[in-house]
């Protein structure tokens, strides 16, 4: 049986993948990314998702499957990375006040015994409600979230930020879940 290989230590993914019943071990992906401030291009997300897999695969030397992903947020067709600190996060927070964003997730599988790679990505919308400078400083001081694209973490937003959420929830969490199984079963007949 072939091993399966989350190219990911975000704990957000860990879950979701553990939720699905799947057995799987953390392969750190050894990949900087830098797109911040980029026009979007799904094409520039799927890159990333691509690498982080592909620099698992370098590390390993045993049949596996290896799941990577990259989760972006783009406000007017600008991505919105991991903010730098405070004052970034509180910037970005601020841009998405108010208005609908996109959150995009590519996901990547590798099947290395077969050589064979699937790329496709998700998009939902997010659509915050006008919120007080107040309530913005004090999720960032409370939730520290900078290792977050666009500077939140939709599970742990209180519910006075969310006005409006299309499609699917999972892939704002950081992997579109129902993607992922098709895709495993595309790949190689793997049941989930």
């Amino acid at each position: 049986m072939k091993q399966i290989i989350l190219a990911s230590t975000s704990p957000r993914r860990q879950e979701l993948l553990e939720n699905l019943g799947i057995l799987f071990r953390i392969v750190e992906p050894v990949y900087n990314e830098n797109i911040l401030n980029k026009a979007f291009d799904y094409k520039i997300v799927e890159s990333v998702a691509e690498n982080k897999g592909l620099s698992v695969i370098k590390q390993i030397n045993f049949p596996a499957i290896v799941i990577s992903a990259d989760t972006v947020v783009i406000n007017n067709n600008v991505i919105l990375g991991k903010p730098k600190d405070f004052d970034d996060a509180f910037k970005m927070l601020s841009m998405l006040n108010g208005k609908t964003h996109k959150v995009v997730t590519s996901v990547c599988i590798i099947d290395n015994e077969i050589d064979k790679k699937i790329i496709k990505s998700e998009t939902s919308e997010v659509t915050f409600n006008k919120i007080s400078e107040n309530d913005i400083k004090n999720y960032i001081y409370d939730f520290k979230p900078y290792d977050k694209a666009g500077s939140y973490g939709i599970q742990e937003l209180p519910e006075t930020f969310i006005k409006e959420i299309k499609g699917e929830y999972d892939n704002i969490v950081g992997l579109p879940t129902k993607l992922l199984i098709n895709m495993l079963s595309e790949i190689n007949n793997v049941q989930v």
